[in-house]
This record gives structure tokens, sequence and C-alpha cells, in this order.
């Protein structure tokens, strides 16, 4: 189960989180074109982040997963270069707003102003979970039923597999930024991005080899347990590290 679903009044936020690990995201000065090869100017620039920190379930072998990303930004986008091996690729679920976290899909945590905080059933933050089909599910707020909503026009996705051993997945995000006043009703225009902007962060991926639920999830940042669960991203934004676009 991806967990039950807690309220805003559940958690102590401000216990969550570790000192928060700051990165840089570098300027793409010619952007980034989405086609999941990994060729652009960019990447030869920008540093590698593993994925290594255990959320749920037990720790996969290198085999069975490993990951690593770079982080790249322009005024107009956030964009992620991400590798990972993962040996058995899952997607049982045809409905992208039906327990999509027990397919394998990448989940990309942003926090616009970095101000921490609930955002389980809000916009203070997102938790874009983007499906190997490229949808890109998160929960809405109250004005949608606090269910589940495509977010697809907010993200672009393209992922490669290679044909020889360890078959590493090439995969190349690109995010439009949006702070908390967004709503699916009246969604407003995207962020213009600036040097020196720090915005909350997080990296994770959500592995199954064919079992009822997702077996790993595995991801950039240490979370401190609460009551022995780490799996808190989708709540409180506070859990996020942070990143700095630089020039």
């Amino acid at each position: 189960m991806y967990k039950k679903l807690l309220t805003a009044g559940a958690l102590s936020f401000s216990l969550l989180s570790p000192v928060a690990m700051a990165m840089d995201a570098t300027f793409a000065k010619n952007g980034v074109t989405v086609n999941g090869a990994g060729d652009d100017a960019v990447w030869q620039e920008a540093q590698w982040h593993p994925l290594e920190h255990l959320m749920v379930g037990s720790m996969p072998s290198k085999e069975d997963f490993s990951g690593r990303f770079k982080l790249a930004w322009d005024e107009g986008k956030l964009y992620l270069l991400v590798e990972i091996v993962d040996d058995i690729l899952i997607d049982t679920h045809p409905d992208p707003k039906d327990k999509y976290w027990d397919d394998d899909c990448l989940e990309v945590f942003i926090d616009e102003d970095a101000s921490g905080g609930n955002h389980q059933y809000s916009y203070n933050a997102f938790a874009y979970h983007i499906a190997l089909d490229g949808n890109a599910a998160d929960f809405g707020d109250e004005n949608d039923g606090n269910g589940v909503v495509l977010l697809n026009d907010h993200v672009e996705s393209e992922w490669h597999r290679d044909k020889s051993s360890p078959y590493t997945i090439t995969w190349e995000v690109a995010i439009d930024i949006y702070d908390d006043s967004f709503s699916t009703a009246k969604p407003g225009e995207p962020l213009s991005l600036e040097e020196g902007k720090i915005m909350g962060f997080m990296l994770a991926y959500c592995d199954n080899d064919g079992s009822p639920e997702r077996e790993h999830f595995v991801g950039s940042h240490e979370i401190t347990p609460v009551n022995g669960d780490k799996n808190l991203g989708f709540i409180d934004a506070s859990v996020f590290g942070k990143i700095t676009l630089v020039k």
C-alpha cells in the first residue's frame, strides 16, 4: 500500500527532516532537448547525484535497481537527466490515477519557494509521479475532491533503454515551475526562473519487479523517520532537500 493517508495534523513537521542537503542546478544556456539521449552540452557540466536513500521496502541490489541524476535549468524550466538500472520494468495499472506508486515510476518533488510544510492535499508543493507512459500524477486539493489529478502539461519526459547489459535507462525530464497559487481551475502561468533561486527538491524511484505492491522506494535525500516511517515526501515538503539555480 502507498500508506495510510494522513491529515495535516498527524505529524510534527518541524521534526521530519535532518539538515537539508543542498544541490546546485546548472544553467543550460542552450536549453535542453528532451529526447532521452542526454546529449545536451549542459549535461557535460552538471554533477551526478546518487539515488541511494531507502524510504520503503528493502534496499535493492545494484543489479535490481540503481540510479543517479543531474539537474539543470533555464528561464523556463527545471531539467533532470536520470540514469537508472532496473532489471524488470513494471506498469500494470492502465488507469494512470490508480495505484501508480505500485508501478515503476520516477517521483519528482518540487517546493517552489522552499517553504516546507504539508502539501498532501494542496499545491504548496508538488509530487509528480512520472509513469513509464509519461503520465504525471499527484494528489489535488479540496477543489479537486482531494483526488488524484494528472498534471501532464507541467511535465515533458522521454526515456530510452540501452540494448545491452546492464540495459541502462536514460530518462530526461523538463518541468514547468508553479507556485502555491496554482489550481487546476485557474492554473496561471509557470514562473520565470532566475539565478540564485532556491527551491525545495527531492527525487525518488518506485521499483516493482512483479509484486502486488512496490518493493523498493529509493530517493535522493535521507529522511528522519516518524514512528519508523520514511515515506513522508508526498505529505510534507519539509523533508525535501534544497537546490540553488546557479550560472
